[in-house]
């Protein structure tokens, strides 16, 4: 049948996986990096998805498509576990295993408020530092995450989707008041978390400032899935840049 159906611009999409937890119906998945609608009958042509983009890639399309089908949705998000957004869905994972003791390992925290939100946009400890933004769970899920990721830098944490405001306009005010000389994004495999990898992408544009930023992503399971240049323009993520 001839319906209204959403439509993704592959090449403007960034990954972020907003337009995913938006998505009632579970129609939209992160697949290769890029958001893909992953059946016709998922989707319900309503366009939740439109307005969560930062990227524009959204739009309708009036198309050949199978129906909506409500009874499928169910079931695929019965399948899914608990619906709705893919990082609040339960899942038990399996340690590496226990560590022998050792010496109490020394914090590799430089400053004094750490959170985004408390932070001052024109603190002294900003000027010339490598900053570190980090998801507050990647702390949890990565056993090193001092010593591999905060060593020698300025840490920065939040959460985009528990926290209500918008990163975007203070850390735009952080980059534009402060001489930064680069920055990394830590987030999780989970789509919500890309809000903070959008945030920090709308901060650079916002405030005009070219600041090399890495964004590494952290499985559930302690592993890093990738390292990636951000790019601020409208052109796809840059390819993978090696570990340090």
């Amino acid at each position: 049948m001839l319906r209204q159906m959403v439509k993704i611009d592959e090449e403007a999409c960034t990954g972020c996986g907003l337009c995913v937890s938006a998505c009632h119906e579970g129609a939209i998945a992160i697949q290769d990096g890029k958001a893909r609608l992953i059946r016709d009958d998922y989707c319900d042509g309503l366009g939740n998805c439109l307005p969560a983009c930062p990227a524009g890639a959204i739009s309708f399309e009036m198309r050949e498509a199978a129906p909506y089908d409500e009874e499928a949705v169910k079931a695929h998000l019965a399948r899914r576990g608990q619906g709705g957004c893919e990082g609040s869905r339960a899942a038990e994972l399996q340690p590496a295993g226990a560590v022998p003791a050792a010496e109490p390992v020394p914090s590799q925290l430089r400053q004094w408020p750490v959170q985004i939100k408390l932070a001052p946009v024109n603190a002294a400890f900003l000027n010339g530092a490598d900053v570190l933004i980090a998801a507050d769970c990647t702390a949890y899920a990565f056993g090193d995450f001092h010593s591999r990721f905060m060593r020698g830098k300025v840490t920065l944490i939040g959460c985009t989707k528990l926290d209500d405001t918008d990163y975007s306009e203070k850390l735009a005010e952080m980059f534009r008041q402060n001489s930064i000389r680069s920055l990394t994004v830590a987030r999780m495999d989970v789509p919500c978390c890309g809000g903070m990898e959008n945030a920090v992408r709308e901060a650079l544009r916002k405030s005009g400032r070219d600041i090399p930023c890495e964004v590494i992503t952290i499985g559930r399971d302690g592993s890093i899935l990738k390292s990636e240049a951000l790019q601020t323009g409208p052109a796809p993520l840059l390819g993978r840049m090696p570990l340090a």
